[in-house]
């Protein structure tokens, strides 16, 4: 008895062995990049929208996902990316998770294209002029064209001269409803890590409701990131037009980032404005804390309101 139990044993330590040596055969004849990452940020938020003010815990876009590709030739790869929203605080069960990015495509010297549920590429013109994305202060708040959107073929061309050109199709399900498109015109590294300068042009057509036309640019100058974004968009089935901007500073200081922006979008009924203040505080490049205090005045709902918040995000 005592031998045979010692023979089950090595035989469930040995096959996990097997099968993972299997796995690094196949990759090695066709190789497979895999990642799972995540991000977990909760804040402790104070909530006054003119009506009435509140506490509570907040999941601040909190995600996990997977993404990752294999190379079918020496210049095609399949790439994907599975990604959903996970609420820490509050919502529970089948409530928990909401799908983020999701989708599958090639990329290749031609580009990248992809179909599923993508981001569409006039909200990713902005880059990153959005100091405060996912907080009460992201420019979703007063801005359409903010859209995930489902049924969305996609196109990302590779760098000419710094230059790129995207695009998204966002196929009705309806015969009543024309398909949307979104088009965009870039230049220079987001980031601003290889161009000193980032700028970008985006349209929407019937995305959403909206047509929308948007203008990014920013630049770094020291320590100081210096961010305007212009944005004009009109309802497609209405009257409601309005056009706006977003102006958005940050500094870096030892381990802070100090940081604030300022929106307006002027409404035919009136004007809608936020202001932001903000510090990071970067224990690591995946770990730090923060506060934020944001304050609207909003004349299209005749209210003021207020928030205030201090938190944590680790990234994984």
């Amino acid at each position: 008895m005592v031998t045979v139990m010692t023979v089950n044993s090595s035989i469930w330590m040995v096959l996990p062995l097997a099968l993972f040596s299997g796995v690094a055969v196949a990759q090695d004849e066709n190789p497979v990049s895999f990642d799972f990452y995540g991000r977990a940020n909760v804040s402790l938020q104070s909530s006054d929208d003119g009506q009435g003010s509140d506490s509570e815990l907040k999941s601040n876009a909190s995600r996990i996902g997977v993404k990752g590709g294999a190379q079918l030739n020496d210049d095609l790869e399949v790439i994907y990316k599975l990604e959903w929203q996970v609420d820490l605080t509050d919502l529970g069960g089948d409530d928990n998770l909401k799908s983020r990015n999701q989708y599958v495509g090639l990329r290749g010297s031609f580009g990248e294209f992809t179909v599923g549920r993508r981001d569409t590429v006039l909200k990713t013109v902005q880059g990153d002029i959005d100091q405060f994305s996912d907080y009460e202060a992201d420019v979703k708040a007063l801005f359409e064209g903010e859209n995930r959107t489902s049924n969305t073929l996609s196109y990302y061309s590779p760098a000419f001269a710094q230059f790129r050109i995207a695009g998204s199709v966002v196929l009705s399900e309806g015969d009543e409803q024309d398909d949307g498109y979104s088009l965009a015109l870039t230049y220079g590294d987001e980031g601003l890590d290889d161009t000193p300068y980032y700028f970008g042009a985006a349209i929407d057509r019937d995305v959403d409701g909206y047509d929308i036309e948007r203008l990014v640019g920013y630049t770094k100058v020291a320590d100081t990131m210096f961010g305007l974004m212009w944005q004009q968009q009109q309802e497609v089935m209405g009257t409601n037009e309005a056009d706006g901007f977003v102006a958005s500073v940050q500094h870096a200081l030892g381990q802070w980032r100090l940081k604030a922006q300022y929106q307006m979008m002027e409404f035919v009924d009136g004007d809608d404005d936020s202001i932001a203040f903000g510090a990071d505080y970067k224990f690591s490049k995946n770990t730090k804390v923060y506060a934020w205090y944001t304050g609207r005045d909003l004349d299209t709902l005749a209210a003021e309101q207020t928030y205030f918040a201090v938190g944590l995000e680790h990234r994984f």
